[in-house]
């Protein structure tokens, strides 16, 4: 949470009408639920008035209400315990229809990454892998299984792909000791920020190799080190993480990649099949 921002409503709260004092004594009682509602929401979890919540926000400097709310996101993602992030997604899911709720969510976030996304980036990082000399891929946390689908696919299509296991410091030193100039890491955290991610970042960068970062945020602590930042929205204050937005761009990535190998992915699925049949790894006729 912005400590500026608490400190802020708390000196300011004795100059606050009646009906401010019970928003700002929300926020500063719920900030981690607060920071997703809309002001006619947060007036009705209050019992006031939409404008009022609104002409709070001017109050306290902001342009308006989305303004405060996006000050009050930008500082709490990366510090919701499990158990805060269970309570939130329980109000915003809510009881009647959570299917419909939590799918919803999932499609609004890929709609805001795709809108979002710089095609100048992402063809810089497509660039970037097909020509790298080794490519280490390393995601830890919930992010590890974004990791290993990417590793799962990127390993068909090239050579020298490694997964670099969600360890310690020492063992990520060791599964990390070639890299050097000419080869790439993939790194991808959201949050809250994975530390062996970042320090993954920051050994890669020390040691000459260029490194992608697929994350939320330029507030992320992984561009700080990345030559290249590609962003997902992520569902920062979920219990359960939504991968759905991150997962589509790397499977964006994965298939821009191939189309650059098109002949190459041609002759491995190819091999693939004739294995496949001989050992019958999947059921025909089904």
């Amino acid at each position: 949470m912005n400590e500026d921002l608490l400190k802020t409503i708390e000196d300011k709260l004795p100059e606050f009408s009646k009906s401010q004092k019970l928003i700002a004594n929300y926020i500063l009682q719920h900030y981690e639920k607060a920071a997703y509602m809309t002001a006619l929401k947060l007036g009705n979890a209050v019992g006031v008035s939409e404008s009022t919540v609104v002409r709070f926000a001017i109050e306290l400097g902001y342009e308006g209400y989305p303004q405060l709310q996006r000050s009050l996101q930008s500082h709490i993602k990366n510090k919701l315990t499990s158990l805060q992030r269970m309570d939130v997604t329980r109000s915003r899911i809510g009881a009647d229809d959570p299917i419909s709720g939590v799918l919803n969510q999932d499609i609004e976030k890929i709609r805001r990454t795709l809108e979002a996304v710089n095609r100048e980036d992402f063809e810089n990082a497509v660039s970037t892998i097909v020509a790298a000399k080794r490519i280490y891929i390393q995601g830890a946390m919930s992010s590890g299984i974004l990791a290993n689908f990417m590793y799962y696919y990127l390993r068909l299509i090239l050579d020298k792909v490694t997964l670099v296991g969600a360890v310690g410091t020492a063992e990520l030193y060791q599964q990390m000791i070639h890299i050097g100039e000419g080869d790439l890491l993939i790194a991808m955290s959201f949050p809250r920020y994975a530390s062996s991610t970042i320090e993954a970042c920051r050994f890669a960068r020390e040691m000459g190799a260029h490194i992608i970062a697929i994350t939320d945020s330029e507030s992320s602590p992984l561009t700080e080190y990345a030559h290249t930042s590609l962003y997902a929205a992520s569902d920062m204050v979920s219990f359960v993480d939504s991968l759905v937005a991150p997962m589509s761009l790397i499977n964006a990535l994965i298939a821009t990649v191939s189309t650059t190998n098109r002949c190459r992915v041609e002759q491995t699925f190819g091999k693939l099949e004739q294995l496949w049949d001989r050992n019958k790894v999947y059921e025909k006729d089904v």
